[in-house]
């Protein structure tokens, strides 16, 4: 392989550009009007301008990607995360074209990416799902009638995407007749599929995923777990790894599940198998990303690792570094920090210019991120700025400096999440290991009753 096209935007295009050059790999960067001056359309070997700002015109844009990527003659398309990452159809149109898509194989796409299909081939394959409708509903009725069946709270999701777009938590009767037509439109406009489906809501829960990696002998490795339980509007704002407050016995059962999973839809490159589990330590599959995450930082800093990498050498049919799973230890701990343009008394995007961006260094401190002092972050992608990953020998030194690292991190220009934190990282669950997903909300309730 010896030139590739990255066909995404930012701090992932960057990261990969980084393993392209350490292994001798040309890249070829594609990039919307609103990019032009971003640092990896510089960094990359070769860039074109594919369209303008919004999504659908540039990022979306599959034609363009794949007429870029044969004029540039490249040997493999990374789709990195978000935008074409997951489209099965994306990676048939690539591999009728001659050219080879760096990830799992289409079907295995279509096979994880359809929620309600993903749980029945997890029920069949022996990984435990929350209990749920088999399949898609039609109308409200029915998605009430099955929920008071099971007892609220229940989740709706849509089947064909997840995060804050697809799914809400209904409390009772009334809300979920409420919202399901909503989560259908909005299913349909955003997946192409408006198939959705009811399932019971676990809280308090935890958000466990394992990392895994399927090579292409059809050997799969496991790379621990991930605790992503910080989340607001059902989206990830800090993870750790390896899950603080877990016992080894259950983390076993996690990785012997995970490895399961990816086994039963015969996995190759970097995919999470992701579970929710309750205070008793019960977990259920929830979804299978077939994709290298966001949050793949951590898992690389505890295991020593280049996640990319290993993705690129799947990709040439070359073997891992590894050939057994006991060759994967973890060494240490590791948080990561979502750093946002965002107004965090509300959550919401609070776009503009760069004027400061200044990261401290150190030792145990790595930054990925996709800009540079003075360049925008505009309205038209994800706010994230940067990925703040923080080690340590053990959770206490890299919650130490990672304390350190936000009390000296510069963000001036736009609003941004640098202050909240700072603040959270000293609540109590947060610092003790003993948070879920509510724990956001628990946490401001907290400093409003001070």
């Amino acid at each position: 392989m010896k030139r590739i096209l990255i066909a995404n935007r930012g701090e992932i295009a960057s990261r990969i550009i980084r393993t392209c050059d350490e292994m001798g790999i040309e890249t070829v960067a594609v990039y919307s009007e609103a990019d032009a001056d971003m640092p990896f359309v510089k960094q990359a070997t070769h860039a074109h301008l594919i369209g303008p700002a919004p999504v659908n015109q540039s990022y979306l844009n599959k034609e363009a990607i794949i007429r870029i990527a044969k004029e540039e003659q490249v040997d493999a398309i990374h789709p990195g995360y978000g935008f074409l990452s997951e489209n099965a159809e994306f990676v048939r149109e690539i591999e009728a074209a001659g050219i080879h898509f760096i990830g799992p194989s289409a079907d295995t796409i279509d096979k994880m990416g359809d929620k309600i299909a993903s749980r029945d081939t997890m029920k069949a394959a022996g990984v435990p799902v929350v209990p749920g409708t088999e399949e898609g509903l039609a109308t409200a009725e029915e998605a009430v009638e099955f929920a008071n069946s099971i007892g609220y709270p229940v989740m709706l999701k849509a089947s064909g995407g997840g995060g804050g777009i697809g799914m809400v938590k209904c409390d009772t009767e009334q809300t979920l007749a409420q919202q399901f037509t909503g989560i259908k439109t909005r299913a349909k406009n955003y997946f192409g599929n408006d198939a959705v489906f009811v399932e019971k809501f676990v809280e308090p829960a935890r958000h466990i995923e394992v990392q895994v990696f399927g090579d292409y002998k059809g050997d799969v490795f496991h790379l621990f777990e991930r605790n992503c339980s910080v989340q607001r509007r059902n989206q990830k704002v800090i993870e750790e790894a390896p899950s603080p407050a877990l016992s080894q016995e259950t983390k076993d059962k996690l990785y012997d599940a995970a490895v399961q999973a990816a086994k039963a839809v015969n996995y190759k490159n970097a995919g999470t198998v992701e579970f929710i589990m309750d205070a008793d330590e019960n977990f259920y599959f929830l979804e299978m990303n077939t994709r290298l995450q966001v949050e793949h930082p951590i898992s690389e800093e505890i295991t020593g690792t280049d996640l990319v990498k290993w993705q690129l050498l799947t990709a040439m049919n070359q073997p891992l570094p590894i050939s057994e799973q006991s060759e994967l230890t973890i060494k240490g701990h590791a948080i990561e920090f979502r750093l946002y343009a965002e107004d965090s008394e509300r959550f919401m995007p609070s776009p503009g210019k760069l004027e400061v961006l200044r990261f401290p260094e150190g030792e145990g401190i790595r930054i990925d991120t996709g800009y540079a002092e003075g360049n925008s972050v505009t309205p038209y992608y994800d706010p994230m700025i940067a990925k703040i990953i923080v080690s340590g020998s053990d959770r206490e030194q890299a919650l130490e400096r990672a304390h350190a690292l936000l009390e000296n991190l510069d963000v001036q220009g736009v609003k941004s999440n640098v202050a909240f934190f700072r603040s959270f990282i000293q609540y109590d669950g947060f610092r003790e290991g003993r948070y879920a997903t509510n724990s956001i909300d628990l946490f401001r309730l907290q400093l409003k009753e001070q």
